[in-house]
């Protein structure tokens, strides 16, 4: 696994921790389901952008977690599809 990807999933593993979640990971599915609710992590420098909240809200996950925080228009999407979102511990 390189350095980079190893890093992201540490992220995801300690933020599905962090809100009592078992850890999925994988590509393709959620990273962490609590319940019957499923998140999604990012660890990313720039803002998480609206095509990812549509992306998430299609496999129907309803928290996404993101590092350096959203987009204008994925913070509104997110509104609209009831969608958590979540940065640095905080609601966006």
């Amino acid at each position: 696994m390189k350095k980079a990807q190893k890093r992201g999933y540490d992220y995801e593993k300690k933020q599905a921790k962090k809100r009592g979640a078992e850890h999925l990971g994988g590509p393709g599915s959620a990273d962490y389901k609590r319940g019957r609710k499923k998140g999604e992590v990012k660890n990313w420098k720039q803002p998480v952008h609206s095509g990812v909240v549509k992306k998430s809200a299609r496999k129907g996950i309803k928290e996404i977690v993101s590092k350096s925080g959203f987009t204008e228009p994925a913070k509104e999407y997110a509104k609209k599809k009831h969608i958590k979102l979540i940065t640095r511990g905080k609601k966006a």
